[in-house]
């Protein structure tokens, strides 16, 4: 194994580590199931994606079309849509129907399907329809990161600021850009986009777990000394 593809599995294995225990987390302790859903997609495509990567299975193989698939669900309606719409859980204290979530799953479901294999069919007007939808999210990201500065989280605040800009270069490198020296596979991208993906989905959770510890107190009613305490 060369230092590359040892680099490919460590971002990898990062990224699935992080999909699989925030997407638990999430819908464990915060029956956002939004997110956690989509926590635990991106972990399953990256499982499958490193397994592709280690078998070194060609275009023709099942693992591709999965890889494919799934990155489109993602990239199209997941990583953007409903990224906001279970953010705004604790921006906006905003409470989604069973409806809203399965909604969700199935415009993304649809997606996924409508722009696989975008690159032979759809072409550029499908990479412009993801950038534009990473802009509009990362716009959202911004507000996000405004909102956690204001009460205080500034840590967490720098670090999905961080997260976001990382995410925001790798959208619009994808379809764009070719590294200097990478190979056929894009092995140098997927380090650093798997890096990232994984740098996201942790940052992300851990702002969302202060913003709703913030929330909590903030509900919480205040005790003073005139207050009665009952037994």
């Amino acid at each position: 194994m060369s230092i590359r593809e040892l680099l490919f599995a460590v971002a990898d294995i990062w990224m699935v580590a992080v999909g699989f225990t925030y997407g638990i987390k999430f819908i464990r302790n915060y029956k956002n199931y939004l997110l956690g859903i989509e926590w635990i997609i991106v972990a399953t495509s990256g499982t499958n994606f490193l397994i592709y990567g280690m078998l070194k299975a060609g275009h023709d193989s099942p693992m591709y079309t999965a890889a494919a698939y799934l990155d489109a669900f993602s990239r199209s309606i997941g990583i953007t849509l409903i990224l906001v719409l279970g953010l705004m859980q604790v921006t906006h204290r905003y409470k989604p129907s069973a409806a809203v979530d399965i909604g969700a799953f199935a415009l993304a479901g649809v997606a996924g399907l409508l722009l696989l294999g975008y690159q032979d069919t759809i072409g550029l007007p499908a990479a412009i329809f993801f950038i534009v939808a990473n802009v509009l999210t990362t716009v959202f990201l911004a507000y996000f990161v405004k909102r956690l500065w204001q009460i205080g989280e500034r840590g967490h605040a720098v670090w999905a600021a961080i997260a976001t800009a990382c995410g925001f270069l790798v959208a619009a490198t994808y379809d764009f850009v070719k590294i200097p020296g990478d190979d056929a596979e894009h092995t140098i991208f997927y380090i650093f986009a798997l890096s990232t993906w994984g740098l996201q989905m942790f940052a992300y959770y851990r702002a969302y777990r202060a913003f709703a510890e913030y929330n909590k107190r903030m509900a919480a009613p205040t005790v003073t000394g005139d207050t009665p305490v009952s037994a």
